[in-house]
């Protein structure tokens, strides 16, 4: 990872190093330094919000850091059924089908498992891989190889990318 990168771990970092500021002005009375705390705590937000980011187009996902990655086919599978599950449910429904009804209750139950699947299968092949990542990057610029280092990199921001995906989509189904 290089240094331009967003960072989740380095948002912390500065966040804490706000709040220490910030108590630092409150004791001493330096507006100097609460204004500062201000501008860092900011700044950590940001960080933390551009590691978070993503760009998505069907089953690809771009990362500001340039990772790209793409969803495990049972997101998309699994979502699709869902929607023809709703369609017969609805269409079930509306015609006092019973068995279309049930028949469509069963295949979106079935589509939000399938789409689970696949988002957990995302995340830990993408928290899996990023540890891979950063410790072959170690090693790699320990032993001063700068081809596999840059590999290593580009393996992390991928599998970051994959992980951050999965994360999002989550999240939305929790928020729904």
């Amino acid at each position: 990872m290089s240094d331009k990168d967003t960072s989740t771990a380095k948002s912390y970092l500065d966040s804490a190093l706000a709040q220490g500021q910030s108590a630092l002005g409150s004791l001493t009375g330096s507006s100097g330094d609460k204004s500062e705390a201000a501008a860092r705590k900011d700044q950590a937000a940001a960080e933390k919000e551009g590691s978070h980011t993503l760009g998505k187009l069907g089953p690809l996902n771009v990362s500001p850091s340039g990772g790209v990655s793409t969803d495990d086919p049972d997101r998309a599978e699994g979502s699709w059924n869902q929607t023809l599950g709703s369609a017969k449910e609805s269409l079930g429904s509306f015609t006092g089908s019973t068995s279309l009804q049930k028949e469509g209750e069963r295949q979106n139950a079935e589509g939000k498992g399938q789409e689970a699947q696949g988002q957990l299968s995302d995340f830990g092949s993408g928290v899996q891989d990023r540890v891979k990542g950063a410790a072959g990057g170690m090693v790699a610029g320990v032993t001063g190889d700068r081809e596999k280092e840059e590999e290593m990199r580009r393996k992390h921001d991928d599998a970051k990318t994959k992980q951050r995906s999965a994360e999002a989509d989550i999240q939305k189904q929790a928020d729904a």
